[in-house]
């Protein structure tokens, strides 16, 4: 893998976004639909018609674009990390985020697709198809927002010291300890969103801060952390790591979404 080279991200983003983009009419197929064929993975989180008709359309044109990659889908067969351990460079997938979202008809649902490099998100789509809003970065290119047919437009992430403190907080899972750590930051606006639209807020400067404390896995997240980096924000552990991928475990620490400069965070935390 680490032979073949690097390819053009300019070239390759906007396919990348018609094939997301793709993805997403699929899903909302069955969005219309009165039955999602809704059965339960082994952890009890739903799975639909949607999940897997999105998952193997992106399958198929990924592998069309960069026949030489492997790609890592949250819906794939368990790879080994003996497998994947020497995947210089991978494509990364969550065809749905926010299936609990989806099943509830709130429309705060995405695909997710990153293209990994030495562990690092390199290019992300975030698609939100009940939305028709597509976030879209690649290394070294910043980061857009796109609407509809509307010509896409740059985004930045935003200083919080230029008006009242925004955070943005999970939908499903917030909890009453990411309450009680937002209010040691003095007056903080809540904005509650589902999936990595949490991310893409910060990316666009609606938001200031998204602290996650809880489960998420790294599908989840690579795709729109490439969209934060890009604007000019930050993902990091508790400790202001940047958040690392293709571990032996694919599960993330808790970690921080910031602005630009990042919102300061309480050290005890870590």
């Amino acid at each position: 893998m680490t032979d073949m080279p690097a390819p053009d991200l300019k070239a390759l983003l906007p396919h990348v976004v018609e094939l997301s983009v793709r993805a997403g009419r699929a899903i909302l197929e069955v969005y219309e639909q009165t039955d999602p064929g809704t059965t339960y993975k082994a952890d009890d989180s739903p799975l639909t018609k949607a999940d897997l008709a999105s998952h193997h359309l992106l399958l198929k044109g990924l592998r069309e674009l960069t026949p030489d990659l492997p790609m890592l889908s949250e819906e794939s067969a368990v790879t080994s990390y003996e497998n994947r351990l020497n995947w210089e460079r991978y494509w990364l997938i969550d065809p749905l985020d926010g299936t609990k979202e989806f099943l509830k008809h709130r429309d705060e649902f995405t695909v997710n697709v990153a293209l990994i490099e030495s562990g690092k998100p390199i290019l992300g789509v975030v698609h939100a198809p009940a939305l028709d809003v597509t976030y879209a970065a690649a290394r070294g290119l910043g980061a857009t927002k796109q609407r509809g047919q509307r010509p896409a437009e740059s985004i930045h992430a935003a200083d919080y010291r230029t008006g009242g403190l925004k955070a943005v907080v999970s939908r499903s899972h917030a909890g009453s300890e990411t309450e009680a750590i937002l209010r040691t930051l003095g007056p903080v606006e809540s904005i509650s969103v589902g999936s990595s639209l949490k991310l893409c807020l910060v990316a666009d400067g609606t938001a200031h801060l998204y602290p996650r404390l809880g489960p998420t896995m790294e599908w989840d997240i690579a795709a729109a952390q490439c969209v934060v980096e890009e604007a000019g924000g930050s993902v990091t552990d508790l400790e202001g790591r940047p958040l690392r991928y293709n571990k032996p475990a694919l599960e993330n620490p808790h970690f921080l979404v910031r602005g630009a400069p990042p919102v300061p965070w309480p050290g005890y935390l870590s």
